[in-house]
């Protein structure tokens, strides 16, 4: 008999928000392995607000990303994991500094942050627990929303048929700095890719929706429907910046990004005309650590 339990981190540095995951994988002679979240940090540094203004991370950001990145250090530490990977996407990978950042980081933290792209972000998340979610006869939409970019991806018979990558950002739709023609284009593409479909529902991941999910009080699995989702989105609006943050119980960086994140779910499942979006609790961090697991058990 064999049993061993093994210590994996995953640092996601998105464009609103960086986390770190901590998880153990249990092995146990021939059984499936079993994962566990052992500890979430999320730090709300909106690298997003610096680049997609002016090109790059300030110096006010870059000082709180090292001191997140040191902490981050002292508690992979303490929790003994043996292997790590730290993924930055949208607003490092545009940012003009985000190669000088993430050598600066090295040399102050040891963290080696990958920059990587929306194909390669998909990917990750593709290796989560969404695949217990997609049924081979049912045909799905899956959107996930960041701060920077949103990826979508058609699975039908249990495949990705097509995926891609959008500049349609939370962060982006704050500062007003998605055109019409992006959303144009995003559209189109849904439309076309969902159109030999009779019926496509929609997977939802991203802090927003799991934080609308919560708030719904909804059993686990079951999905939210459209119309639900748009009273929300008008629930949301019809309140200030602060009552949202009051009465809706919303972290000071969730309340400003909630309103775009829900305008893109919306969209995509009007584009696509689904009824209901499932909501798994998956992410870019889950996904780190599955393809970590892997990596070491090939």
């Amino acid at each position: 008999m064999s049993f061993r339990i093994r210590k994996y981190a995953a640092i996601d540095i998105g464009s609103n928000a960086i986390r770190l995951l901590i998880a153990s994988v249990t092995l146990f002679d021939d059984e499936p392995p079993v994962f566990k979240k052992v500890s979430l940090v999320r730090v709300p540094i909106r690298l997003g607000q610096d680049v997609f203004t002016t090109k790059e991370i300030g110096e006010v950001n870059l000082n709180r990303m090292v001191k997140s990145m040191e902490s981050y250090a002292l508690l992979m530490d303490v929790h003994k994991v043996e292997t790590y990977k730290a993924y930055a996407t949208s607003a490092m990978r545009e940012a003009e500094n985000g190669e000088e950042v993430a050598r600066l980081i090295k040399s102050k933290t040891g963290i080696n942050i990958e920059i990587i792209d929306g194909s390669h972000e998909a990917a990750i998340i593709a290796m989560t627990d969404l695949h217990s979610m997609i049924h081979d006869n049912k045909v799905y939409l899956y959107v996930d929303v960041g701060g920077g970019s949103t990826e979508f991806t058609l699975f039908a018979g249990g495949e990705s048929k097509a995926s891609r990558s959008f500049k349609i950002g939370t962060v982006r739709l704050l500062n007003d700095m998605v055109t019409k023609k992006l959303w144009s284009e995003a559209e189109e593409w849904i439309k076309e890719i969902c159109q030999p479909y009779s019926k496509v529902e929609l997977l939802g991941s991203g802090g927003n929706i799991n934080n609308i999910y919560k708030s719904s009080e909804k059993s686990s699995g079951k999905p939210l429907s459209y119309l639900y989702l748009s009273s929300y989105y008008e629930k949301l609006q019809s309140y200030t910046y602060d009552e949202r943050v009051y009465y809706l119980n919303l972290n000071q960086d969730r309340a400003d990004v909630i309103i775009p994140a829900c305008r893109i779910y919306l969209s995509a499942m009007k584009w696509s005309r689904a009824k209901n979006i499932y909501v798994p609790k998956i992410g870019l961090a889950d996904g780190i650590i599955k393809s970590i697991f892997n990596a070491d058990n090939r």
